[in-house]
């Protein structure tokens, strides 16, 4: 079976951020899987509009089809979720709200208050409105674990439980990208 193409999206844009962390150790976990072709996309080289502003300039608009056009080439997508407030970043949300991700399986790398749980489901909750598969296990980094990363050099691969839940995500991603993009081929040559 061919690679699949997978995204990790960067999904913060805060100066200052976190997420370039998790998504440098997820996106090189990924691409150690022979499986997977893996390319990062930060949200900070996509200044979109809000979803549905009128008012969004032609330059706006134009970077809304760009990332639209970009996210059609992927198989499936690995997503660094702030936690602010119990809830994704605003940037994200809206992201989302732009792309199309229709029958492509998704995985979140959460990380903030509790792990990014909270913002992990309520990407789920969004994700199975956008008619995508959330895989099940989630990645979850701990403020311990964040601490340790920002003051004291450690790596999110340094700690084995990170690595298990990464292994596990991938082996489910690998599972539910293969599957949709068979479905995916069998509904498009219909």
């Amino acid at each position: 079976m061919s690679q699949l193409k997978i995204a990790v999206i960067v999904g913060s844009t805060r100066i200052g951020r976190f997420a370039d962390h998790p998504a440098q150790w997820i996106a090189e976990t990924a691409g150690a899987r022979s499986e997977l072709a893996v390319e990062v996309l930060d949200l900070r080289d996509y200044p979109l509009p809000f979803f549905g502003e009128a008012r969004a300039t032609e330059a706006e608009n134009e970077t809304a089809e760009r990332w639209k056009k970009k996210l059609r080439e992927f198989d499936g997508y690995i997503f660094t979720a702030a936690e602010y407030n119990h809830a994704p970043t605003a940037v994200l949300k809206n992201a989302i709200d732009l792309g199309e991700f229709i029958h492509k399986p998704v995985a979140f790398v959460g990380y903030g208050g509790v792990g990014g749980a909270r913002a992990v489901e309520h990407l789920r909750l969004i994700f199975v409105e956008m008619g995508a598969a959330s895989v099940k296990t989630g990645v979850h980094i701990a403020f311990s674990e964040y601490l340790s990363v920002l003051k004291e050099g450690k790596s999110l691969g340094d700690y084995p439980h990170l690595n298990e839940a990464a292994k596990n995500q991938l082996d489910q991603l690998i599972w539910w990208g293969n599957a949709l993009k068979a479905a995916r081929s069998v509904i498009t040559a219909a």
